[in-house]
């Protein structure tokens, strides 16, 4: 019988168990409201570990932030990757978005919940203008795909309706926003590429 390989055995690391807590907590209850105490409490981890890891809260806060970006990211992209036509891959957004605001726990965007509580400047903006260029980003790159004649527009607006259906699907608790910006998606594709 052979020994287990170290690591199958090995314990996260205090900056895994930090962020994973603060993942857990501050999607649930939100980044004020979660004080530093409780996530150091659920991570099992000193308060010293969290200060030599991540410096401060405003740190810890960045570094969750910047892990539900390459999350959301990863997400996005393999679901588009079931889609073959651009057209399709364009709207496979919403289907995505659908996917996930039908699933139990689904609290809104990180993002936008984050940037309710922050004031302006710090790490809250930061990485939530990352996020949120990245989106706009990923939608010029499907609409010029697609065929769109003003591509920069296109992406524009379909940030603004994925906006609305990421909080319609927080408040409705469910996917129905989604799958209705799917339909809007549509239209505003075909007048985009007449």
């Amino acid at each position: 019988m052979s020994a287990a390989s170290p690591s199958a055995t090995r314990k996260p690391s205090a900056r895994d168990r930090l962020l994973a807590a603060a993942d857990e907590l501050f999607y649930a209850e939100g980044i004020h409201t979660v004080g530093i105490d409780r996530v150091i409490e659920r991570a099992g981890v000193a308060k010293a570990s969290l200060y030599s890891t991540f410096g401060s809260k405003e740190e810890l806060v960045r570094a969750y932030l910047e892990g539900r970006h390459a999350l959301r990211r990863t997400r996005l992209l393999a679901g588009l990757e079931r889609y073959d036509d651009p057209r399709d891959r364009l709207l496979g957004v919403f289907e995505v978005l659908a996917e996930l605001t039908g699933t139990p726990g689904f609290r809104g965007c990180a993002f936008y919940n984050a940037s309710a509580e922050s004031t302006p400047g710090g790490a809250i903006e930061d990485v939530s203008n990352t996020n949120r260029a990245w989106t706009r980003g990923l939608f010029y790159e499907l609409a010029r795909d697609a065929g769109a004649h003003d591509p920069a527009r296109l992406a524009d607006q379909l940030v603004i309706l994925y906006d609305g259906a990421s909080v319609g699907g927080r408040m409705d608790r469910g996917s129905t926003a989604a799958l209705q910006a799917r339909e809007i998606a549509t239209m505003l594709l075909a007048a985009a590429t007449l």
